[in-house]
């Protein structure tokens, strides 16, 4: 095997990110940030609101670039758009004007996919998703809980090697949620992508991920890393009951809480 197979999924090493502000001014975003993922791994990342997490895809997905340290995929550097890479937004990425199978099957088509081919496909990916019978509707006839699926459907079908995902639930209602963790499990299970997962939620973060990365609030680096020793097969809706999980959530709860109280004592303070 080589080194390349054998290197993490995604690497960032000692990365900073500083942004230009409208005013003209220099803004820090990452600082020393550190973060490893390996091959298959499901990895979430919470922080304060406005810390830098959704910085931290950009600069996996090459839509940013680091100001100092390396981002790494697959074992090379980052250097452009990678198709391997599968990202799910907090908005649906869906085009309003074409049905649910037109939608999932664009990826394919795109990418150079005979027609025919990349209709069976989408069938399949539909039936997966349990979407079959919706196949013709359009965007705005389905729940905002379908609209994901499909959203889930149209990324998975690429095959990515790498999935992206930006606080993808925050917009479903509880148990809409709750059903959206457990199909996700199912396909990340299937599919065997290496997963960083943005989040706001801890308890979404803990009831998902192996891994979860606590930032500090801006500039980001990483306070902490948690390993989630929960086993798998998980059933979303039962394991947030555990001791196990409760424990969890109270222990990382208690190192993210500082970081909150700090994020909203710098926000109140830019106000005044």
């Amino acid at each position: 095997m080589s080194p390349e197979n054998n290197s993490p999924a995604i690497e960032l090493i000692n990365v900073s990110r500083r942004f230009l502000t409208p005013d003209g001014k220099s803004m820090t975003a990452l600082r020393d940030f550190n973060m490893s993922v390996a091959r298959g791994e499901f990895v979430a990342v919470v922080g304060p609101t406005g810390c830098g997490k959704s910085t931290t895809l950009n600069l996996v997905t090459g839509l940013s670039k680091p100001s100092a340290g390396e981002v790494r995929v697959m074992g090379a550097p980052v250097d452009g758009i990678d198709p391997r890479i599968g990202f799910v937004f907090q908005t649906d990425a869906l085009f309003p004007w074409r049905s649910v199978i037109d939608n999932v099957v664009t990826g394919p088509i795109f990418r150079g996919m005979p027609k025919e081919q990349a209709y069976a496909k989408a069938r399949e990916w539909l039936a997966r998703v349990n979407l079959s019978e919706h196949a013709t509707k359009y965007p705005h006839q389905l729940s905002g809980g379908m609209r994901k699926r499909v959203s889930l459907a149209q990324t998975f079908i690429n095959e990515p090697q790498i999935l992206l995902m930006d606080e993808p639930f925050s917009a479903l209602d509880v148990q809409t949620r709750v059903l959206m963790h457990e199909e996700l499990l199912k396909l990340w299970s299937q599919s065997k992508a290496s997963v960083v997962f943005v989040t706001h939620d801890l308890e979404e973060a803990i009831a998902l991920a192996d891994k979860v990365y606590v930032l500090t609030s801006g500039p980001a680096t990483v306070k902490s890393v948690y390993h989630i020793d929960i086993p798998r097969p998980r059933i979303v809706s039962e394991i947030r009951y555990d001791k196990a999980f409760i424990d969890i959530c109270r222990t990382i709860w208690e190192d993210l809480r500082d970081e909150v109280l700090r994020g909203a004592a710098r926000d109140e303070a830019a106000v005044a």
